[in-house]
């Protein structure tokens, strides 16, 4: 393979490490924003005395969601126990 058929492969492959990375940190951001709006949620329904099961459910199955795909790439077994926490978590706070 010469120089040139290396560089039309790379190109027809569209993989760019500079945006993959910038998705990544937004990934990221975002799975921050939303637990820190959780919590504040939580925290301020704590103070009126309201119980919200909504949004503490909404939370559990966020992050059994986020970890199984995780789990499926790396097979970690703290992937697959925050799932299933997570999924048994949502269960028992939605029915």
């Amino acid at each position: 393979m010469n120089r040139e058929e290396i560089l039309e492969k790379s190109r027809v492959k569209c993989n760019d490490k500079g945006f993959d990375g910038a998705k990544e940190q937004g990934r990221k951001l975002e799975i921050s924003a939303f637990c820190s709006i959780e919590v504040a949620i939580m925290i301020f329904n704590w103070f009126r005395k309201q119980l919200d099961h909504i949004s503490l459910a909404m939370f559990w199955v966020f992050l059994a969601v986020e970890s199984h795909p995780k789990y499926k790439f790396m097979q970690k077994k703290s992937f697959l126990c925050t799932t299933m926490i997570g999924s048994v978590a949502f269960w028992l706070i939605y029915v």
